[in-house]
């Protein structure tokens, strides 16, 4: 009887030492889980600065690049107007609209009216 008793507990400890390295397996997959998500959600946000810093830094060399070549008002006017045209084409929610708009509509007819008189002075010299 001792023997069959001893053979019950040497079982039992086998079961217990079994559900222990379970869990510690589990514990050890849990945490190299966590550390891999970790891990990447970092990267992923590395990634992201790296992502905006080079926008920035294009735009530094956008602007840079414009106010090294000196553009005149006019050319300014100009590009207002066509970024004025992008932001109206119905795709934008929100609509800024510059504080110099009457200048802006006078270099437009001012515009127009040249490229009317050229076009007038392109046919009279057929």
């Amino acid at each position: 009887m001792r023997d069959v008793s001893r053979f019950f507990v040497l079982i039992a400890e086998g079961n217990k030492q079994s559900v222990i390295l379970e869990a510690e397996a589990e514990k050890a997959s849990q945490i190299l889980r966590a550390e891999a998500k970790k891990e990447a959600t970092i990267k992923e946000a590395e990634g992201q600065a790296q992502a905006i810093l080079a926008v920035q830094q294009a735009n530094a060399d956008g602007i840079r690049a414009l106010n090294e070549s000196m553009p005149s008002n006019q050319v300014i006017t100009l590009k207002s107007l066509e970024a004025f045209a992008k932001a109206a084409d119905g795709k934008a929610t929100k609509i800024i609209i510059p504080s110099e708009i009457q200048g802006i509509a006078g270099l437009t007819s001012s515009i127009v009216e040249v490229a009317k008189s050229t076009e007038a002075a392109a046919i009279s010299k057929q």
